[in-house]
């Protein structure tokens, strides 16, 4: 199996952007770059799952994802992988699990919008996320007041770095996670979906 997986050396700390990407959009690359820069992350890996556990609705084509997503995100550290698929797991817990598992040498790091952070205390074994591997949030439009009171902000409220300590963060031992404001751009696939520019 490991043939069809990313590669990384022992000792990277590499960030992981997990999504469906329906599709993916410059909002999306915008904060990958702002992680690489802002994290101290060596790698991202954009994760994009066959579908979203919390939507209703099915994704398109993991295939045409991909593909759009390499035309959106063209970067020499990031690599766009349909790893969940590959390694059969579905909930981000398992995924991480899974990686620590198949890279035990490397250091991994969640990354995801201010958005997901609102909403971060309904996904499945949230708590074992955050006790397992370090999480970097990027705001993105009209969600930091949200994000910074919601559950899992308060929960952990003692274990969120300094915006000056951000590039520690691939290498301290969970929970511990990092919230930044970042220039944003205002890209929503769901809006993107609506206009009918994606089908």
């Amino acid at each position: 199996m490991r043939h069809a997986l990313p590669f990384a050396p022992p000792g990277q700390v590499v960030g992981l952007l997990g999504g469906s990407f329906d599709p993916a959009h410059e909002g999306h690359a915008h904060i990958t770059r702002e992680a690489l820069k802002r994290f101290g992350l060596d790698q991202v890996w954009w994760l994009v799952s066959p579908g979203n556990p919390l939507k209703e609705r099915g994704p398109a084509g993991m295939d045409k994802r991909i593909a759009h997503a390499r035309q959106v995100m063209q970067h020499p550290r990031v690599t766009i992988t349909d790893i969940e698929a590959r390694i059969g797991t579905r909930y981000t817990a398992q995924t991480i699990a899974r990686l620590q598992r198949l890279y035990p040498r490397v250091r991994f790091v969640w990354l995801m919008g201010a958005d997901n952070l609102v909403q971060f205390s309904q996904w499945q074994d949230w708590e074992w996320i955050m006790c397992h591997v370090p999480v970097g949030v990027l705001a993105r439009p009209g969600q930091r007041i949200s994000a910074r009171g919601s559950k899992t902000a308060r929960v952990f409220s003692d274990f969120r770095l300094r915006k000056s300590q951000s590039q520690l963060l691939g290498h301290s031992s969970p929970p511990s996670w990092c919230f930044l404001n970042v220039p944003m751009v205002d890209h929503s696939s769901t809006e993107i979906r609506k206009r009918g520019d994606w089908r």
